[in-house]
């Protein structure tokens, strides 16, 4: 079984959200990288998951929420866009934190369950990940995924610890 057939069967994908979501995307010319989960997935073994996390350019976030309503059910949160339809259990999660925005401009196409797609750098993907173990806000449960993603990435490239803050170091021992 390939990658992509395995996540949308994970997934309950039958109504091909993530291929209608980048289709959208790249009908409108929209900037975008791979963030979070599916970011580190890029640089990494895989790890499956239900979510698929986004930054989009910023000048062309609100536009394409606009297009994004129009043909999907889209809640607006202080820090995201979620983006779903019925028939799939896939969360497609659009940033919005300004943080990101740059993240775009330095994103490189990498394999992404079995898709060509433009991923956010290593050293960004790392950083998302350290924000958001950080953030006291959320849920304790993602902030332990994401100590297991810094983990995972830090495998891959032991180079990037000495960008991991001391606290978050004693967190993966």
């Amino acid at each position: 079984m390939l990658a992509r057939e395995y996540w949308k069967a994970v997934t309950v994908d039958r109504s091909d959200l993530l291929e209608q979501f980048l289709a959208v995307l790249r009908e409108r010319g929209t900037r975008f990288c791979v963030i979070g989960g599916q970011g580190v997935n890029a640089y990494t073994d895989p790890v499956v998951s239900l979510d698929f996390d986004v930054i989009v350019a910023l000048p062309d976030l609100a536009p394409l929420e606009e297009a994004l309503r129009a043909r999907f059910t889209v809640e607006r949160f202080p820090h995201s866009l979620n983006v779903s339809l019925a028939g799939s259990d896939l969360r497609v999660q659009v940033q919005t934190d300004s943080r990101y925005a740059p993240f775009v401009d330095r994103a490189t196409e990498r394999d992404v369950l079995g898709l060509r797609l433009p991923v956010a750098a290593i050293d960004d993907v790392l950083q998302g990940k350290l924000w958001a173990a950080e953030d006291p806000t959320r849920r304790a449960s993602k902030r332990q995924k994401d100590l297991a993603d810094i983990a995972r990435l830090l495998e891959q490239r032991p180079d990037l610890r000495g960008r991991v803050p001391p606290v978050i170091l004693q967190r993966l021992i």
